[in-house]
């Protein structure tokens, strides 16, 4: 049974337990303005729909190819994997951090010494030497009375979730810039072939100028123009394969593969899906507040609001339970063996620091307002990312249509003229303007086409879709390979479900 002080040590520890915790609670950040939020474009450029998974919005282009790149950049990209990574190092972090709720010093000592002591100059005096051996326990346990502790865990387990937030992200971003990558690479594939296309239209009207011109029929006028405007468009040839070449390792680092061929993509080639609008699962507003970026800069506001808590712990005394256990051993038979045992409370307290912890907690409210301006900011960054998104989508879907048009009546015009031209009522310089004109609209269309893809896949991305909450971030290689190097106990395998995030949006 324990003896009286141990008895009034662990009733002390009882009483204290139910200790408060200074400093402020975790308000989450308040945005009045983004309830109700939506502009017309938005309106306009979407629609809701409950059976789409916006999740995996690039199914809505119902394209293999896109899927299977989409899942390799999943399983390769690099800024994923170490966005998962951070993960495990930030519940390393935490799982640090929870040690504060135990005795803070635990220690066990040992020491042997040789020593010798010199008698002479007495009646009795006699020399001896002997060894003389200790050994101890001795702990220390800070009561968390001012919540200084809990503060400190409370504000790892925010920046744990943020870690969550920010491999989310990550997620989204790659997925976006995959699919925004692979249509840029179709849309240049397009006008390549426009490109192409033309200059072989272009080079058979050379060919008839310069007979005509060889012949006599026609001056050398029309054979220039023809050769020139016929070189023009072939200047246009290397820096459309440049710039495929370019597209194509991009799209080889997102999915971690060294610049090269994608001899997969060769299937679709040139073809560009024409979207009409945005499927979306909910309104905007709601759409904008699951963004994992927003919901990243939520957690970093829930960290620094329990820093705050941490530093202000600090303006008062710390009080700890200290307890010792030694045994002391000595080899001469005329000296005795000691037992100590020691316990009792303890109080630290420095109330003059000339303001340094005053100043120390005004530091850290005034980093947790500058978050809360931040997160604010990234609110509205995100809104205008959203409603320019939109305006991109409506804006080029309405050119893509009046340049299709024009394509086309441009189309007719240069039949039009190479008739005329045939039969002698107009001249060259017409069916010049008309070939110019038709390469222009065309190339103008696609480009259009281009950025109404973009556009649709950037307004994914404003409102927080392409990010999937199940996908474990760390592989089972990767966890293999540092279970090997590191004892990392559980911490790389999946946590259990848990208590939401500090002020998780619903």
């Amino acid at each position: 049974m324990p003896g009286p002080t141990w008895r009034r040590a662990l009733g002390l520890v009882a009483l204290l337990s139910g200790c408060t915790q200074v400093g402020p609670d975790f308000q989450p950040p308040q945005t009045a303005w983004l309830d109700p939020w939506s502009t017309r474009l938005l309106e306009q450029a979407g629609r809701r729909d409950a059976t789409v998974d916006f999740r995996q919005w690039w199914q809505v282009f119902a394209d293999p190819a896109l899927d299977a790149l989409i899942a390799e950049a999943d399983a390769h990209n690099s800024n994923l994997r170490v966005a998962g990574l951070r993960i495990a190092e930030a519940r390393a972090q935490l799982a640090i951090v929870q040690t504060g709720r135990y005795p803070q010093l635990q220690q066990v000592r040992a020491q042997s010494l040789y020593l010798k002591q010199d008698q002479s100059g007495t009646d009795t005096a006699r020399d001896s030497v002997f060894w003389q051996s200790s050994a101890g326990f001795d702990i220390a346990w800070e009561i968390d009375f001012w919540g200084r502790f809990s503060r400190a865990i409370e504000s790892a387990d925010a920046l744990y979730f943020a870690s969550q937030a920010n491999y989310a992200d990550a997620m989204l971003l790659l997925r976006a810039q995959v699919a925004d990558t692979y249509f840029a690479l179709r849309t240049a594939e397009a006008r390549l072939a426009i490109a192409e296309e033309n200059a072989k239209r272009q080079a058979r009207s050379l060919e008839i100028t310069e007979r005509l011109f060889r012949h006599g029929e026609h001056d050398e006028l029309d054979w220039q123009q023809a050769r020139t405007q016929y070189l023009a468009t072939q200047a246009t040839i290397p820096e459309f394969e440049n710039l495929l070449n370019a597209l194509r390792n991009v799209l080889c680092s997102l999915l971690g593969r060294p610049p090269g061929p994608l001899p997969e993509l060769q299937s679709q080639y040139g073809q560009l899906p024409l979207p009409d609008r945005a499927l979306l699962q909910d309104v905007p507003a709601r759409l904008l507040q699951r963004r994992p970026d927003i919901r990243a800069a939520e957690q970093a506001v829930a960290a620094q609001s329990a820093l705050v808590g941490v530093a202000e712990a600090d303006l008062y005394p710390q009080l700890s339970l200290l307890g010792s256990l030694g045994w002391t051993f000595v080899s001469a038979s005329h000296l005795p063996n000691t037992l100590d045992l020691a316990a009792g409370p303890s109080l630290i307290w420095n109330p003059f620091d000339y303001g340094r912890r005053k100043n120390a907690v005004r530091v850290e409210d005034a980093r947790l307002q500058q978050l809360i301006e931040l997160y604010q900011q990234r609110v509205r960054e995100a809104a205008r990312e959203a409603d320019d998104a939109a305006s991109g989508l409506v804006r080029s879907l309405q050119s893509a249509g009046i340049r299709d048009q024009a394509s086309q009546a441009a189309q007719r015009s240069l039949s039009l003229a190479m008739s005329q031209y045939r039969e002698g009522f107009a001249d060259f310089q017409r069916v010049l303007d008309a070939q110019q004109l038709l390469l222009q609209q065309q190339d103008g269309y696609l480009v259009s086409r281009g950025n109404a893809v973009s556009s649709l896949v950037t307004l994914y991305k404003a409102l927080g879709g392409g990010w999937d909450p199940g996908r474990a971030p760390i592989d089972p290689a990767t966890r293999r390979q540092m279970q090997q190097r590191t004892d990392w106990g559980d911490l790389l395998d999946e946590p259990a479900p848990s208590a939401q995030p500090p002020g998780e949006q619903k």
